[in-house]
């Protein structure tokens, strides 16, 4: 974690220095020798890190020095980000006076400055880098005393992580389960499916360390029928690095018990082609790391395998999805997921109780099943406990083992998480970030994926020097740790993207394992807040759980977790917030007060310089924002969604310039949104649109209009614009300008306004109401059309999903069948349609139906209800 957080600090210290204005480096001109010098020495601390990261497991005093570098870090990033944040409100002050927009606030509470006078800060900040920098200095010697040696890129230290080298032996009598997967492995390997793979196949096996990959190939490579099946069974165990030599070199040895003594690895291939040339072959590769699609064409298999006999095969094990896609055979692919709780009881009592049968109906056994349940499916670990368990031979020991943290056993964190390590180290450091922050999730807790990219971006996680799209750079980091199987128990949208899961409780209690002194997630009791004990600075993110409702205060023995960067407060009654709480969050960058019943946030919330990251939803006592929010310079992203009594947003929200997420989802009592977050130039996500209406007292130049959408063509992902009734005319809804949104996938167009009267105008709505041709998601709700009017719905070729509910007045449904992407189609409440004609297949006449081609070509998803005509 000190790689990634030092990697993301570096840029920071360039961007603040070099990037910025003239005007701006001045800001803290005598600070600039000390910020250099800083830089130098973190690059020199920056090359020992890997090897570093590796020895502290194994080394509390590299840990300890670890943890000061760390602590150094951090404060840096704290001092750096007041300087921003000095920086972008001057700019900000500078365009507020020149344009005459917004007033801002000469020296205000917000920035923690009070009435002192600037140059006084300014000097403040260089003095507490000049001070950081000695520290620095300390640290920097201090590496001398560990002999660390400079990491090389591409693998991890033979000697600090030993990988297992695995054979195709199997003891049969140890295996239990994996009966479906065997199954679908063997079909595939003996061709009972003849349309599947061409001259040869190629499978991978995909899952997390420890869940059984290699052992469910050795029962199938030793099968009776595989080995009748081919002429030849070849296993090698790769692993990493990805040697193309050393591969091919074991495949000849293999093969036939010689060793080539040539290092050229085209001899070595043209003589392996000319060995199993119309021979059928089966080549395992078992534990393959690497993604690099050159080194896979280097070693040239698909061409060996052209040579041998039709139905030859390569079964690959790997823990990457990447792995599969890059042999290009992601379709052939096996995911093993976790082992069910009856055969993992067999597989334990099979190792625990061997020789001692007779004990597992005198109490035994039925301890047993509860530590079994405590394994979560992972093989791994029943076998590193059932084992420990062999030698204790009384039922206190076994009940000890229960009582007990199961990762303070001794020989029980080696052993399960060293196939986790070597996953872990084989990530780039930004993503090892981001993939340890998921601690902040309790055991079995479902989180989102969108949510969890906020989160990092909170934290600065997804810095970028090349200034890419955060969020895009964050749905790649999600991917990769899907692929890497970190994550489980998905839950898709409807149009199949992954917008939940879970992580598997021994990931989680490996990430905990490696950020304990960071991560604290505690359940906060009735009336023992203050004996609750957390008083190490080394805390960064504070999870409390089942906080007791009414107003919550920072228990006192939390007073020197002066540096929390995140709060959050889940299964939480809280009602209202301490301002003495918040004065002590100074750092925090990330608060989660979603779900509780929060009425209303005290003004010192505007002192928080720090966050991004700012969630109330679900607070269904909150009626309004206190003002102090609009001073949140640094705001990112603010969730109110489902704050279902919200009435209205301050009016001083264009004051949030670094506002990129607004989300006011299902707050139904919000009628408008302020004027000023057209000025916005951040925001890119805006969920929820409601239309003001004539009868909704409120002055003109207050609202933001349908019309004001027009100069926000940087909106992307999901927009519903809410009671499109009210709209004044058409004229309005064409100055939305929704034909040039086009990073927007998802639209919704509710045109309820309450009024139970036909509205005419609706058609002419629909019509001004043409999306970007990228769209790929459409709702509308409760229009008053009786013909469908919007005519480039052909042109809208990327549209995956459809829905319409209650168009209470047509008759006619809409001409959809030519749509080329649609995969769902939900129609509701349609109850002026009394036949479905070919108009909805999208042609003229049924004679066309010849020579229409295929209609609907990739529907999925069929639903009508309640069509009662």
């Amino acid at each position: 974690m000190a790689d990634a957080l030092i990697s993301v600090l570096l840029e920071q210290l360039t961007s603040v220095v070099y990037e910025h204005t003239k005007e701006a480096v001045t800001l803290v001109l005598n600070a600039e020798k000390d910020v250099k010098s800083f830089s130098s020495k973190l690059k020199d601390i920056q090359a020992v890190l890997e090897d570093a990261e590796k020895k502290q497991v194994t080394d509390a005093r590299v840990d300890r020095w670890l943890e000061k570098l760390k602590n150094v870090s951090y404060e840096m990033d704290d001092v750096l980000d007041e300087w921003n944040t000095e920086i972008l409100r001057q700019q900000v002050e500078e365009e507020g006076e020149n344009a005459k927009k917004v007033c801002f606030p000469i020296p205000s509470d917000c920035f923690c400055f009070g009435q002192v006078n600037k140059a006084i800060h300014h000097h403040n900040i260089a003095r507490r880098i000049k001070e950081l920098n000695e520290k620095l200095t300390l640290i920097a010697a201090e590496k001398e005393m560990y002999d660390f040696h400079q990491s090389t890129k591409g693998g991890t230290d033979e000697q600090l992580i030993q990988r297992q080298k695995t054979t195709s032996l199997v003891d049969i009598s140890m295996i239990y389960g994996r009966e479906e997967e065997k199954r679908n492995l063997l079909s595939k390997l003996l061709r009972e499916n003849s349309q599947e793979g061409g001259r040869f196949l190629v499978i991978p096996i995909v899952g997390m360390g420890g869940m059984g990959k290699t052992t469910l190939t050795q029962l199938v490579y030793n099968h009776e029928e595989v080995t009748t099946h081919f002429d030849k069974k070849v296993w090698v165990c790769v692993s990493d690095p990805f040697d193309e030599i050393k591969i091919a070199k074991a495949i000849i040895e293999n093969l036939d018990g010689t060793q080539s003594s040539s290092n050229e690895l085209e001899v070595i291939l043209q003589c392996i082609k000319t060995r199993v040339e119309n021979m059928k072959l089966l080549l395992v590769l078992d534990d393959v790391w690497t993604e690099d699609k050159k080194k896979w064409e280097n070693l040239k298999l698909t061409v060996i395998m052209q040579s041998c006999a039709e139905g030859s095969a390569i079964l690959v094990t790997t823990r990457k999805e990447g792995v599969a896609k890059m042999m290009g055979a992601t379709n052939s692919m096996i995911h093993l997921d976790k082992l069910n709780d009856e055969d993992c009881l067999a597989l334990f009592n099979s190792i625990a109780l061997k020789g001692r049968e007779e004990d597992k109906s005198n109490g035994f056994g039925a301890i047993g099943a509860q530590i079994v349940k405590r394994c979560k499916g992972l093989p791994l670990i029943v076998k590193t406990l059932s084992s420990l368990l062999h030698d204790k031979k009384t039922i206190v020991e076994w009940q000890d083992v229960l009582d007990s943290k199961i990762w303070e056993l001794e020989g029980v964190e080696e052993q399960v998480f060293l196939p986790l390590l070597l996953s872990y180290y084989d990530l780039a450091p930004a993503i090892k970030r981001c993939l340890l922050y998921c601690v902040i999730f309790p055991k079995d807790h479902e989180f989102e994926k969108e949510n969890l990219i906020d989160f990092w971006m909170s934290q600065n996680y997804l810095y970028w020097k090349q200034n890419q799209e955060k969020r895009r750079i964050g749905q790649r980091y999600f991917e990769i740790l899907v692929m890497r199987s970190f994550f489980q128990d998905f839950v898709q949208d409807a149009m199949g993207n992954i917008y939940r899961c879970k992580m598997h409780d021994i990931v989680h209690n490996f990430v905990h394992f490696l950020t304990k002194k960071e991560y604290i997630i505690t359940e906060v009791v009735q009336g023992a807040n203050q004996r609750m004990e957390l008083t190490s600075d080394m805390v960064r993110h504070l999870i409390l759980v089942k906080v007791p409702g009414g107003p919550f205060s920072i228990p006192t023995s939390f007073h020197s977790c002066k540096n929390i960067r995140t709060l959050t407060a889940l299964d939480s009654r809280i009602t209202i917030i301490s301002p003495g709480s918040i004065l002590q969050l100074k750092c925090l960058r990330t608060l989660n007060l979603s779900n509780n019943i929060i009425s209303e946030l005290p003004k010192e919330i505007g002192e928080l310089i720090h966050l991004r990251y700012l969630d109330l939803s679900s607070n269904q006592a909150l009626k309004e924002l206190p003002d102090a929010v609009c001073d949140l310079i640094n705001l990112q992203t603010l969730v109110l969604r489902y704050c279902g009594k919200l009435e209205k947003l301050p009016k001083a929200m264009g004051k949030l310039i670094s506002l990129k997420h607004l989300y006011v989802w299902g707050c139904s009592e919000l009628k408008y949104l302020p004027k000023g977050i057209e000025s916005l130039k951040s925001l890119q996500a805006l969920d929820w649109f409601p239309v003001c209406g004539h009868g909704d007292d409120v002055e003109d130049d207050e609202v933001l209009k349908l019309g004001d959408l027009g100069i926000m063509d940087q909106l992307q992902g999901k927009l519903w614009i809410r009671r499109l009734g009210n709209a004044k005319d058409a004229s309005e809804v064409e100055k939305a300008q929704l034909g040039n949104k086009k990073h927007l996938s998802e639209l919704g167009l509710d045109f309820d306004n309450g009024n139970a009267v036909r509205r005419e105008s609706d058609e002419e709505m629909l019509k001004a109401l043409q999306p970007h041709q990228n769209l790929e998601s459409l709702t509308i709700f409760s229009c008053h059309c009786t013909t469908w009017p919007l005519n480039r719905i052909k042109s809208l070729h990327n549209l995956r999903l459809v829905v319409l509910i209650e168009w209470k007045f047509c008759e006619v449904l809409p001409p959809l069948g030519k749509l080329p992407s649609l995969e769902g189609l939900e129609i509701y409440w349609m109850n002026n349609v009394k036949k479905v004609g070919v108009e909805f297949l999208g042609i003229e006449e049924e004679i066309e139906t010849f020579s229409a081609g295929i209609l609907f070509p990739k529907l999925k998803h069929l639903q009508v209800l309640n069509m009662p005509n």
